[in-house]
């Protein structure tokens, strides 16, 4: 296998296109912990966003179920970890091995709902995020502030932002763009990562900009039904909002 398959990062397909469902890859590394491909449509969890779920096709038409993906230790890097009981299918794998890398597309969906909601979310209510979670089940964003914060206004709003069908798009800038504008980042508890030379942004038409590497929708009308399933006090400087979906 040439040596710029084994050093290169992992091209990161879901950057790009959210929508991305499959792709064909070649496994890179594979050790104990999971499978480094050179291409990949799965996203690691990171940025409050919880990791992608999938499977990969083998030539033989073998499928390894993956349960979870992660970041790997260097940059870039994407590790793919296997659902238990498949050590008999990893051991037949080599680094140079092509696979089909396909993602569980409802569990992503509900993600990326999920995921443009809590920046519909920041959009309501103008105080940093000093915490955040996204899964398949439910979202919340942790609000650095002190005034409580009111349920139904807030439900209110995120069902008309929804109706209005924003277009959701994303864009590079430079870092030096975003040091020129720090008032882009909302977050608290994470900040953009750095080092690449540039910055993705993830833009609601009229109602929002921030940088985001996660996934999201083409169009806020997507999100469909979110509510509010709960508003906490967690301390004196903290107001956590729950999303969920209606059923």
């Amino acid at each position: 296998m040439p040596d710029d398959l084994v050093s290169q990062p992992t091209e990161a397909l879901f950057r790009e296109d959210s929508a991305l469902t499959e792709c064909a890859a070649r496994i890179r590394a594979l050790d104990d912990i999971g499978l480094r491909l050179d291409r990949t449509v799965f996203y690691p969890q990171g940025g409050g966003q919880a990791g992608d779920a999938g499977e990969l096709l083998l030539a033989d038409g073998t499928r390894i179920a993956i349960a979870d993906t992660r970041k790997g230790e260097a940059p870039d890097e994407i590790v793919h970890v296997p659902a238990e009981g498949r050590a008999e299918v990893l051991g037949r794998l080599r680094p140079g091995d092509e696979v089909i890398a396909r993602i569980d597309w409802n569990r992503r969906h509900r993600h990326m709902r999920f995921h443009t909601a809590t920046h519909l979310l920041c959009a309501l209510v103008p105080h940093p995020v000093n915490g955040c979670s996204i899964t398949a089940t439910y979202a919340r964003l942790d609000f650095h502030m002190t005034e409580p914060l009111d349920k139904e206004a807030i439900g209110a709003g995120l069902t008309r932002l929804v109706a209005a069908a924003h277009a959701v798009r994303q864009r590079w800038i430079s870092e030096a763009e975003l040091d020129a504008d720090p008032s882009l980042v909302r977050s608290m508890s994470v900040q953009p990562p750095r080092g690449s030379g540039r910055v993705r942004l993830l833009e609601i038409e009229g109602v929002d900009l921030q940088p985001c590497g996660g996934t999201h929708v083409a169009n806020t009308a997507e999100v469909g039904n979110v509510v509010v399933r709960k508003i906490e006090k967690k301390s004196a400087q903290t107001r956590r909002v729950v999303l969920e979906f209606a059923a």
